[in-house]
C-alpha cells in the first residue's frame, strides 16, 4: 500500500487542501483511486459555483454601497454647513459655477470610506493571530465589538462562504482552481470600499462559472466586471478624441490594457509592444460601470459609455480592429485569448502552481498544446495536468501558502468556521490578506515567498496555539494516519511519537513536511 499512500498524499496535498478529520475517509478514498479522487469534483460543474443565501449580486451590492457612501457624503456636507466658519477653513469639495458642491468622485469616496483590516505586525501579537474560529478562545475579555458597516458585513460574509466551502470540500481541487484563477485575475479589496464590497462577488461571478469552462469566456467576464474596471481605473479612461475627452481635457488610463496583456494573457515577452498597450487602452475606453444615479444603466452593472470611447480603427498585435463600440474590445480579447503566447504563459503558471517552482518544460509544452487545441478549455487543461506523470512523480517540495495552510488545518481538525475573523487575521499576519495582494500581479507562488524563516516561525506559533486548545481531545498519532498514513516518513513518525506532550506532538505534526508541503 506504500505506493498508493504516496499517491494519496499527492492527490490530497498537491491538488487539494489536505485530508479532512473525523470519519471522512479521505485518505483511504484517495489511496484507492488517486486520479479518480481528484477528478471527481470536475464531474460536478455546478459544484464550483458558490450560491449561498444572503450573498448578493455585484449590481445589488453596488447600489447598496453607492447609497451608503452618498449618505455619508450628505452627512459630511450637513456637518460642514452647521460648523462655525473658522472650522470650515481649508480644503473643501469642489464648487460648480452655481456655487453648489459637486459630488465627490466615486474613487475619492471609496478610498476615504474603505474599512480596513490592516495586516497585523508579527511582533505585536503573533500568538493570538489565528486558528480556526472554534479552536481557540481569547485569553482575556475583549471590549464590545463596534457595529459593522455594510462594507465590512459584506466582506466578512463573502469570506466566510469561501472558507466554509474550502473546509468542507471532498478533495478541494476545484476550490484550488478557484484560488489559482482568482489570484491570476486578482483585484485588491484594499483599493477602497467599492473594491472591498465587490471582492467576493467578483470571484463568484467572473471566476467560478468559468473555472471548468473556456479561458476566453473568463477573460471577457473578468475585464468587463465592475470590480476589475474599478481596481485598474478604467472608469477614468477617456478617449482623447471622444466627446468626454475633449470636454474634460483628459485622456487615456492604460492600467487595465497593460495588465490584460502583461499579466492576464500574453505575459512579459509575449510579443506585444507599448503601441499595442496604447491601442488596447483606446479600444476599451468607455468600458465602465453605472454609478448611483444609473444614467447609463442599472447601478453597479457593466456599461459601455459611447461618449468616452475613442472613435476609429485601432491596431493590436498586427491586426486592425474596426470601430464597433464594445464589440471592438471583445474581438481583441477573443484573439489574444487564443494567442500561442497566452497558451504558454497560462500553462507555465498552472504547472508552477501545482507541480514545482521550476515547471517541467515537457509538461508545460503539453498543457500549452492542450490549451491551444481546445480553444482554452480549462477543464481539459486541468484534466491533462491530473493525467500527467510529472504531476504525480515530482516530489512534494512546494510549501503551502498561508491560505492553504489555514484551510488545511481547519479540515484536519474538523473545524468548520462559523466566523471568518481569526482566519482573516491569520492571513494578515502570514502576509496573504484575503483578496488583497500588494499589486495586480497577485500573491507570489513560490517557496521563496512562503518558506522564509520568519513566516515559518509564525506558522509554528499558530500551530502551538491550535495545539494548546485541542491536544487534550485529539491524539496526534491518529491524526498522522489521516494526514499521511504509511506515506509518513520515519522521522516524522518518531517526532510525533516521542514528543513530550500531546500539545507538542500536535504542533509538530502541523509543522511536518507531510502537512506543510504539497
Amino acid at each position: 500500500m506504500a505506493r498508493d499512500s504516496q499517491a494519496a498524499l499527492v492527490a490530497l496535498n498537491r491538488f487539494g487542501f489536505g485530508a479532512r478529520g473525523g470519519a471522512s475517509g479521505d485518505f483511504v478514498n484517495a489511496a484507492s483511486d488517486p486520479r479518480g479522487f481528484v477528478k471527481a469534483e470536475m464531474s460536478r460543474p455546478n459544484g464550483v459555483l458558490l450560491e449561498v443565501p444572503g450573498l448578493q449580486s455585484t449590481a445589488a451590492l453596488g447600489k447598496a454601497v453607492f447609497d451608503y457612501q452618498f449618505e455619508i457624503q450628505q452627512g459630511r456636507d450637513a456637518a460642514a454647513k452647521s460648523a462655525p466658519a473658522a472650522a470650515t477653513e481649508g480644503p473643501q469639495p469642489p464648487v460648480d459655477a452655481k456655487g453648489q458642491r459637486r459630488n465627490l468622485s466615486l474613487n475619492s469616496i471609496a478610498m476615504d470610506m474603505a474599512p480596513r483590516e490592516p495586516p497585523a505586525k508579527p511582533q505585536e501579537n503573533a500568538n493570538a493571530s489565528m486558528t480556526p474560529p472554534e479552536t481557540m478562545q481569547p485569553a482575556a475579555p475583549k471590549p464590545p465589538p463596534q457595529p459593522l458597516n455594510i462594507i465590512q458585513k459584506t466582506f466578512r460574509a463573502e469570506a466566510l462562504a469561501r472558507l466554509q466551502r474550502a473546509v468542507i470540500a471532498d478533495c478541494g481541487f476545484t476550490e484550488r482552481l478557484v484560488v489559482f484563477w482568482s489570484n491570476h485575475f486578482c483585484i485588491s479589496a484594499n483599493k477602497g470600499g467599492v473594491a472591498r464590497m465587490w471582492a467576493g462577488s467578483f470571484e463568484r461571478e467572473a471566476i467560478r462559472p468559468f473555472v471548468l469552462g473556456r479561458f476566453g469566456d473568463m477573460l471577457k467576464a473578468v475585464e468587463q466586471h465592475p470590480a476589475m474596471l474599478f481596481f485598474l481605473d478604467n472608469q477614468q479612461s477617456l478617449g482623447p478624441d471622444s466627446r468626454a475627452g475633449k470636454n474634460r481635457n483628459r485622456g487615456l488610463n492604460e492600467n487595465l490594457a497593460r495588465e490584460i496583456l502583461e499579466l492576464h494573457t500574453l505575459g512579459v515577452g509575449g510579443g506585444y509592444s507599448q503601441d499595442d498597450v496604447t491601442s488596447l487602452a483606446r479600444i476599451i475606453t468607455g468600458w465602465t460601470y453605472a454609478g448611483r444615479q444609473g444614467q447609463l444603466g442599472a447601478p453597479g452593472t457593466f456599461v459601455f459609455n459611447a461618449n468616452a470611447h475613442q472613435p476609429g480603427a485601432q491596431r493590436v498585435m498586427g491586426k486592425s480592429y474596426e470601430s464597433g463600440g464594445v464589440a471592438q474590445g471583445e474581438a481583441v480579447l477573443a484573439d489574444i485569448a487564443r494567442h500561442p503566447s497566452t497558451a504558454k504563459f497560462i500553462a507555465t503558471k498552472f504547472v508552477r502552481h501545482f507541480v514545482a517552482d521550476d515547471p517541467p518544460p515537457a509538461l508545460v509544452a503539453r498543457l500549452a498544446d492542450v490549451f491551444g487545441k481546445t480553444d482554452g478549455d480549462l477543464k481539459a487543461l486541468a484534466t491533462a495536468l491530473v493525467d500527467s506523470e510529472e504531476a504525480w512523480k515530482a516530489p512534494l517540495t512546494k510549501v503551502r501558502s498561508p491560505y492553504e495552510f489555514l484551510v488545511a488545518s481547519g479540515r484536519l481538525l474538523a473545524q468548520i468556521p462559523g466566523d471568518p475573523g481569526r482566519y482573516l487575521n491569520g492571513l494578515n499576519v502570514l502576509g496573504q490578506p484575503l483578496w488583497a495582494p500588494a499589486g495586480p500581479n497577485g500573491f507570489p507562488d513560490s517557496n521563496a515567498a512562503w518558506a522564509a524563516p520568519e513566516g515559518m516561525k509564525l506558522r509554528l506559533d499558530i500551530s502551538a496555539q491550535i495545539a494548546s486548545r485541542l491536544a487534550d481531545t485529539i491524539d496526534p498519532r491518529d491524526l498522522l494516519e489521516l494526514v499521511a498514513a504509511d506515506a509518513a516518513s520515519m522521522e516524522t513518525r518518531r517526532t510525533v511519537e516521542r514528543a513530550e506532550s500531546r500539545q507538542q506532538a500536535l504542533a509538530l505534526l502541523l509543522m511536518s513536511p507531510e502537512f506543510q508541503r504539497r
